[in-house]
């Protein structure tokens, strides 16, 4: 009896710690199933999200890595590197050299490069994303840096002063590459390959600039004057929406797509500015307006004397070529003999403004668009500002395409003549083509056309006068630039005014 007995108590007790063993195993499984997925949700929460649900807790060295890391690469590219910067020295100095002409200051005649070579040290890419799949294309994002050690010298030469050849030191590049592969059905199965430099972040280019057996005193500001020529050329041919279209593999294919072409244009009012920073010793400010999307595109106010509280009231219209990424930029200086001084400065991102809406904003004035530099950061006062943003059809975007073209090559024949400094010279108006000269909404390709009889005649009677331009009447040369100076233009204002 006592043998049976203690082998039923056996039998339960092990049937008993069994089922326990179950259940206990079934209840660690659910549990690992409920973490799972509660992880699974908190990897598709951003870095935002994540804030709210923790606050103050948060710990900052959360990263949430988009770019793959690509160390092969990275041997590979220091292999080819030396075959690399020799095709590359080759190419910068063809296409560069042209651009430092064509966005060279007032004030300097010349610029060229006296030396140039890329060093032994390659770029490193820290990584590389693949933005988008799309139908016969790919997208890369590729994160690049290069600490390198280029030797490049560029001969600057000004009136009465013999060249100076200025070297670039301590060259760094930080920027994001975005590269689209135009892909084909023939060998080698990419058609073209379009590159441009990603506007956020912003591509930084540090250096620090020596004059070679001379000193940077002999020519007063040309540090500034090349800061603002590699920061024009980068934004207004490398940075995105502008890139490089290249086409691959000899075979004849239509780019006309990958090309950039205008989306719109932007009706700016410029109304009034209040507080504005006195420059003068004696009296006040007289300030003016510029403003522009592209830097080869500025059109500017007329100066209003003497008053730290102008109104102007003119209004300018200005192509835009890509609204989620370019912003409009307002630059106030201060018109004086010699160089004018910057009062502020500021921005307004396209992607703010809805189309076809009229929007009233009163923006704050800064030194700079980027802070992070600046040790004066006193209050720069405000200015008022009344945009609208229409997006063209395909007739106004051809028309706004050609006059663009053709903008571009009057303002060559206005330098070559000496009407203007530098292409990137601001007028009076006269790059406000896309309403008056061109009759954009409403009047079609038909008063596009009609550009070229109104505004552009005038280089046939003679670019001494300049004529008439644009619906309006050039007399004298363009306003100064920051970085160098020359005599305003004169011209009626009339014609810019909404109608």
């Amino acid at each position: 009896m006592g043998l049976i007995s203690g082998m039923m108590l056996g039998m339960i007790v092990g049937i008993g710690l069994m089922a326990g063993w179950h259940r206990m195993m079934q209840h660690r499984s659910s549990k690992r199933a409920a973490k799972a997925a509660d992880i699974k949700v908190l990897a598709s929460l951003g870095r935002e999200e994540l804030k709210k649900i923790c606050g103050d807790s948060f710990p900052e060295w959360i990263s949430f890595p988009v770019f793959e890391q690509v160390k092969w690469l990275n041997k590979q590219l220091s292999k080819l590197w030396p075959y690399i910067a020799d095709a590359a020295e080759l190419i910068i100095r063809e296409s560069v050299e042209p651009l430092l002409e064509e966005y060279r200051p007032p004030g300097i005649t010349s610029m060229k490069f006296t030396k140039l070579t890329l060093g032994t040290v390659a770029p490193k890419i820290e990584g590389i994303r693949v933005q988008s799949l799309q139908k016969s294309q790919i997208i890369m994002d590729i994160d690049l840096r290069w600490g390198g050690d280029p030797n490049i010298i560029i001969g600057v030469e000004a009136a009465l002063v013999a060249s100076i050849p200025i070297q670039f030191k301590d060259l760094q590049v930080f920027t994001v590459v975005r590269v689209i592969f135009q892909l084909s059905e023939e060998i080698p199965c990419i058609s073209a390959v379009v590159v441009a430099l990603l506007s956020d972040p912003k591509p930084r280019i540090d250096y620090t600039l020596k004059a070679v057996g001379g000193s940077l005193t002999a020519l007063p500001g040309i540090s500034d004057m090349i800061d603002d020529t590699v920061n024009t050329i980068v934004t207004d041919t490398l940075q995105w929406p502008h890139r490089i279209v290249v086409p691959i593999g000899g075979t004849a294919v239509d780019l006309s797509e990958l090309e950039l072409k205008p989306q719109g244009k932007l009706t700016v009012t410029v109304v009034k500015a209040n507080d504005l920073k006195n420059k003068e010793l004696i009296g006040k400010s007289d300030p003016y307006v510029v403003v522009h999307i592209r830097p080869l595109f500025k059109v500017k106010t007329m100066v209003v004397d003497d008053n730290l509280n102008p109104v102007w009231n003119e209004t300018f219209e200005v192509i835009a070529e890509d609204k989620e990424t370019q912003s409009l930029i307002i630059e106030v200086f201060d018109k004086d003999i010699g160089q004018d001084k910057k009062l502020g400065m500021t921005k307004l991102p396209l992607l703010d403004l809805e189309p076809d809406t009229l929007k009233e904003v009163e923006l704050r004035l800064t030194p700079s668009l980027d802070m992070s530099k600046v040790k004066d950061k006193k209050d720069r006062g405000t200015i008022t500002l009344k945009v609208v943003y229409h997006a063209f059809n395909k007739e106004e975007q051809l028309a706004a395409l050609e006059a663009e073209k053709m903008m571009a090559e009057q303002k060559k024949k206005m330098k070559e003549a000496g009407l203007i400094g530098s292409t990137v010279d601001a007028l009076d108006g006269a790059a406000s083509f896309v309403g008056s000269g061109v009759g954009m909404v409403g009047t079609g390709v038909g008063a596009g056309v009609g550009l070229v009889g109104s505004g552009f005649g005038a280089v046939g009677s003679g670019l001494s006068k300049a004529g008439r331009f644009m619906g309006r009447t050039i007399t004298g040369h363009s306003a100064s630039r920051r970085s160098g100076s020359t005599t305003p233009l004169s011209q009626e204002n009339g014609s810019m005014k909404s109608q």
